[in-house]
């Protein structure tokens, strides 16, 4: 009976260290928490209502992604790519997501298409909302949902870890209102994938990564100290 309820305690604990996990990520990807936002043990504990330890313990996950870095006798950040890693995230991307094209195109079917092309028009419209965070979000999923045609979960799960990383890049090098990609540019790829036209695809794609990078400004932008409180507001109460 112990042991069921130390298991059941164990599978508690596992859910609620996800959930802060995944809630942190979000407000990094999407924005919320730009480069550079300090993350305090004590502050994070009390918005989500567990213990510092808890805390250091998703702080470590975040940082093991390079989302986070940990600083000694600092504490927790959120990541600053320097421009070197700024620029080796998108030739990473460039390389993996090109490189696979060909199985895309092996794998695709009209269910695929139809799908990219809901999403594109999901990101208009969030550009139109200026709702930056789901653009940021459906850019994302746009190419993720892309490679993962191919069928290989290895890949796509490195593409979804570098499209996390691309948004702390943007974050910290790109223009106030450049959320996400340009729809134009993802309009241009469905245009290639419905012609099953690698040449043109892997073009479009590989111009689609010097396009974002070109727009990149490479100066520092100031450190900003999150309303947590506002950031997680009800999370304590869904967590505890």
């Amino acid at each position: 009976m112990k042991s069921e309820r130390g298991q059941t305690l164990a599978v508690d604990r596992g859910d609620k260290d996800e959930s802060i996990f995944q809630a942190l990520m979000n407000a990094i990807v999407e924005h919320q928490l730009p480069p550079g936002s300090k993350l305090p043990e004590e502050a994070l504990a009390e918005v989500f209502g567990v213990s510092r330890t808890g805390i250091r313990k998703v702080l470590q996950r975040l940082a093991a992604v390079q989302m986070v870095t940990l600083l000694p006798r600092r504490g927790a950040q959120v990541a600053t790519p320097g421009v070197d890693e700024a620029r080796d995230i998108f030739r990473t991307r460039a390389l993996i997501e090109c490189g696979n094209l060909p199985a895309v195109l092996a794998h695709l079917q009209p269910p695929h298409l139809a799908g990219l092309t809901q999403r594109i028009a999901q990101e208009q419209q969030a550009h139109e909302a200026r709702d930056g965070a789901a653009a940021i979000r459906l850019s994302a999923a746009f190419h993720i949902e892309l490679q993962a045609i191919a069928g290989n979960q290895v890949l796509t799960e490195l593409v979804t870890r570098l499209t996390q990383r691309s948004s702390l890049v943007i974050a910290a090098w790109g223009a106030p209102w450049q959320q996400g990609c340009r729809c134009d540019d993802h309009d241009r790829l469905i245009a290639h994938l419905r012609a099953g036209n690698l040449a043109a695809l892997t073009e479009a794609l590989q111009q689609h990564f010097d396009h974002i990078v070109s727009s990149l400004h490479f100066e520092r932008s100031g450190e900003t100290l999150p309303d947590f409180s506002r950031l997680f507001a009800g999370h304590k109460e869904v967590t505890s």
